[in-house]
């Protein structure tokens, strides 16, 4: 008999020690985190006076922890349709995911503006990282937690990505079919961004020497030297600039500018170079037509330099699936400036497609 009090108390040790060691064989998810916060000191967007506003966390699939401001109408007395929003490739959720996330709260829904994997308040090292398969999971994520509130309908859901997000959320919902309509904007194919660049002005041999570049940076990462960052949006502009440099320069220099707490100015919207090649293995739209009878609804500018990459997302989609131009409009004033932002379009799409 105490022999196996004995064994039955070892048991118990082992078991508590896995639970909470981080190298422990049985993980223990972490409880979701909420707090509500004070919405008038953003600068990056503005908050409704009939939406409140919560800082959340919660873990992936994974266990790796992830951030976001979660926007609840005020006089909600039933359980409201959820809208997950995703920011541009680069930015965190300041930057134009809460311009929509509050906008879509304040017509009724409950929206979750998430910070990516690596970037933000979000976690995963190293900071900036590529890894497409967990920017498509984050989105899952974010459909477990809001769908496990008992505010929002889990049979009511759908997702939003802006520029690079657009592409991360086809690639989400192609294999969770919880997320029940699925709307981009401004949308960009950051594989095909990267294997080929914009108009397909990179060459094959420009594309090997950038994964031959990245390749041999790994030999320095695993010695523990340091982590250089590519990419990102421009830190100067000249007067012969190219219009989208010069509008991404206004947009992440200017109106939009954030850095998030604990970065510096200089890692701003840039990568990793090492895993910056998983991109050219990314390619969201192969099977998009799987996501059908599932809604579509793809938005861009009519001036916007990203169309290509939403008119092929389009063209491969199956029915029921929109496009909406909008008059005006470039990649990035879809970002942020509501005099361009069609919400009441989003709002409808979301309205009628989540019943």
């Amino acid at each position: 008999m105490k022999k196996m009090h004995s064994a039955l108390i070892m048991a118990a040790f082992f078991l508590n020690a896995c639970l909470f060691m981080p190298s422990g064989l049985i993980f223990a998810a972490q409880k979701p985190e909420i707090k509500e916060i004070a919405s008038l000191h953003f600068t990056t967007f503005k908050v409704p006076t009939n939406v409140r506003v919560y800082h959340v966390e919660f873990d992936n699939q994974y266990g790796m922890r992830l951030a976001g401001y979660l926007f609840v109408p005020k006089d909600l007395k039933d359980k409201a349709q959820g809208i997950v929003v995703g920011h541009p490739m680069g930015a965190i959720k300041e930057q134009a995911a809460c311009v929509y996330a509050a906008q879509l709260a304040s017509r009724g829904f409950v929206t979750l503006a998430i910070d990516q994997q690596f970037w933000g308040e979000s976690g995963g090292t190293p900071r900036h990282a590529i890894a497409p398969d967990l920017y498509a999971e984050a989105f899952s994520a974010a459909v477990d937690f809001l769908g496990t509130r008992d505010f929002v309908d889990p049979e009511k859901i759908g997702i939003l990505g802006i520029c690079g997000s657009g592409s991360f959320v086809i690639s989400a919902a192609k294999i969770d079919p919880r997320m029940k309509a699925v709307a981009t904007v401004s949308m960009y194919n950051i594989g095909e961004m990267r294997r080929s660049g914009l108009n397909k002005s990179q060459s094959i041999e420009q594309r090997k020497k950038v994964i031959a570049d990245a390749a041999s940076k790994r030999y320095e990462n695993f010695l523990g030297g340091e982590r250089p960052l590519v990419g990102g949006a421009p830190f100067e502009i000249k007067p012969d600039s190219p219009a989208p440099r010069k509008a991404s320069y206004d947009f992440y220099r200017g109106r939009g500018k954030f850095v998030p707490k604990g970065e510096t100015w200089e890692m701003n919207t840039r990568s990793d170079q090492a895993s910056n090649v998983a991109f050219m293995n990314f390619y969201p739209f192969n099977d998009i037509e799987t996501i059908s009878p599932r809604p579509m609804l793809f938005i861009m500018g009519e001036k916007a330099h990203s169309q290509p990459f939403t008119k092929d997302a389009y063209a491969k989609a199956a029915e029921p699936k929109e496009l909406f131009v909008v008059p005006g409009a470039d990649h990035f004033d879809l970002y942020d400036k509501l005099e361009f932002i069609p919400v009441d379009k989003l709002a409808d799409f979301f309205g009628k497609n989540l019943k």
